[in-house]
């Protein structure tokens, strides 16, 4: 039996695993035989939660063997502090805690897990958004989560099979393409004071922010009905509330200011999704993951995430004909997880 952890800003999810079948990794079949969802900011520490989750187990608490977690932050060393939460990891701790050997605990970026995971998703659970490019599967894949917060990730190709590696990439500093983006620069430098990265866009308060400056340059007309949805939305929902009804009220009502917010942010994700895709040489295709891009599907459909994905100049062929795929299990970083337990620390 092996513990899966998948660890975000806004929840953390633990898993029991059990292989039904050995083989290559591909190959390979994870059963998850209990699983439960935590909200993060309400634990001061990783341990609390798998203290929990043990003890919440129906039945005698099984032998854990191996196990493994997907963090946002940065690892080194076995040890990671959380990017957006006030929590410090350390792998011979969490053995400890679980009676496990510290070969066998092991701490991966989140995105790394994620990317990871991806390579097990079933055909259903993707959708197209470059459907005239065509791989063979093989060769290095981008992978680009946006979520709370921007995580990058890629699968290195070693001419047999899939590696996932791990990158801050969410943290490179914004490139304005536009007179309007370079507005948009200027407007989250001073929020921020200094620097501007893409994760300050490509994430769920990012997103928020973009929507706030462009309704403060008043270019885009907007309802009264419209503004007061979405501040009935923010007071009553938050971010994640109002960033789904400027979606829906661009989709559904074709609300000019909402439009805009959502193709910009669209563009920005292709343009970075380029970015990733010419820095590893994604031969075998880009991949989106995170909590946004499922969420806004239909949103796709308005062209302005392959604009700013093609974009390239010279290289602009290349991505013609580079496969992109929205990821739409929202537990891959927990399948990763698992999968990477099995796969790496069964027999470490």
């Amino acid at each position: 039996m092996f513990l899966a952890g998948d660890i975000g800003g806004t929840k953390t999810l633990l898993a029991l695993v059990e292989p039904q079948k050995s083989g290559s990794p591909g190959q390979r079949i994870l059963t998850e035989r209990f699983q439960r969802r935590f909200s993060s900011a309400d634990y001061p520490s990783l341990d609390s939660i798998i203290a929990e989750f043990l003890a919440s187990i129906p039945g005698q608490r099984p032998g854990i063997q191996a196990a493994c977690f997907g963090v946002a932050g940065a690892i080194h060393e076995g040890k990671c502090r959380a990017t957006n939460l006030p929590w410090s990891m350390d792998e011979r701790e969490l053995a400890k805690a679980l009676g496990c050997d510290p070969a066998r605990v092991k701490l991966l970026n989140d995105v790394e897990a994620t990317a990871y995971g991806l390579l097990f998703l079933k055909p259903d659970e993707w959708v197209e958004l470059n459907p005239g490019a065509v791989d063979s599967g093989e060769g290095n894949i981008a992978v680009v989560a946006a979520g709370t917060g921007l995580g990058e990730s890629i699968l290195y190709w070693d001419g047999k099979s899939h590696h996932p590696m791990a990158s801050e990439g969410g943290h490179c500093s914004f490139a304005p393409q536009s007179e309007l983006e370079v507005e948009l620069w200027r407007y989250l430098r001073g929020k921020f004071s200094g620097h501007v990265s893409y994760e300050r866009i490509l994430s769920g308060q990012g997103f928020f922010d973009l929507f706030d400056f462009l309704a403060q340059t008043g270019q885009w007309p907007q309802s009264d009905a419209a503004r007061q949805k979405l501040q009935e939305a923010a007071r009553e929902g938050g971010t994640a509330a109002r960033n789904a009804l400027v979606t829906r009220l661009a989709l559904e009502a074709k609300d000019p200011l909402c439009l805009q917010a959502v193709g910009l942010f669209l563009s920005i994700y292709g343009a970075e999704a380029g970015n990733m895709a010419l820095k590893c040489v994604a031969r075998g295709g880009v991949f989106l993951a995170g909590g946004i891009a499922p969420k806004m599907v239909e949103a796709f459909s308005l062209g302005s995430f392959l604009e700013g994905f093609m974009a390239k100049g010279r290289f602009a062929s290349m991505l013609r004909n580079t496969r992109v795929r929205l990821a739409l299990n929202q537990e891959a970083g927990l399948l990763g997880a698992g999968h990477y337990a099995a796969d790496h620390l069964a027999t470490a």
